[in-house]
């Protein structure tokens, strides 16, 4: 059976609702992340990447489109490198690196930059639940990022690595077959 590793892995800082990263949107702060692991592996052309796939939980007001597309292609990746987002709530970052994780081992790809991409302040607001269906009689309007930390984990893995030994020998292993 075909492995996968993670070979790198970058994150933004962890901001606070309303805070220092409030005013930067979803995809912007996904390519930046994006565009760093591309920086920091660059032996392994940007035609390599097989697919970006990304958990976003919100996929509301700014984010309701495909957010990794969106930032693949910020990020300056081809546009031939798809992107897939995948929304299971809390578990959305997490789903996207298992779901790289089986491609590879599945035989669907080599290179894949996983992870979850979240900017709760920017979120929009929801109506609260109405008495019944189609009801207009909901009173109140919720932030939906109440209480919600903004969150950004990305990986990058790569099949193709036969020794498990610790993550920069492994890095160092996927950049010798790019070369």
């Amino acid at each position: 059976m075909i492995e996968a590793y993670i070979i790198d892995g970058v994150r933004t800082p962890i901001g606070n609702y309303k805070g220092t990263l409030s005013s930067v949107r979803t995809d912007d702060l996904a390519a930046l992340v994006i565009q760093e692991l591309v920086k920091r592996n660059p032996s392994i052309p940007k035609e390599a990447y097989d697919d970006v796939i990304l958990g976003c939980a919100n996929q509301a007001g700014e984010d309701n489109r495909n957010v990794a597309r969106m930032a693949s292609l910020l990020a300056g990746l081809p546009y031939t490198v798809p992107g897939e987002t995948v929304n299971r709530l809390c578990s959305s970052g997490l789903s996207a690196i298992i779901h790289a994780n089986r491609a590879i081992k599945s035989g669907d790809g080599d290179v894949f930059i996983s992870g979850g991409v979240e900017n709760m302040t920017r979120g929009p607001y929801v109506m609260a639940k109405p008495s019944s269906a189609f009801g207009g009689d909901s009173k109140k309007a919720l932030n939906a990022a109440l209480a919600i930390e903004v969150f950004h984990n990305f990986t990058l893995l790569h099949d193709d690595i036969m020794d498990a030994a610790p993550l920069r020998r492994n890095k160092a292993t996927v950049h010798e077959k790019w070369d």
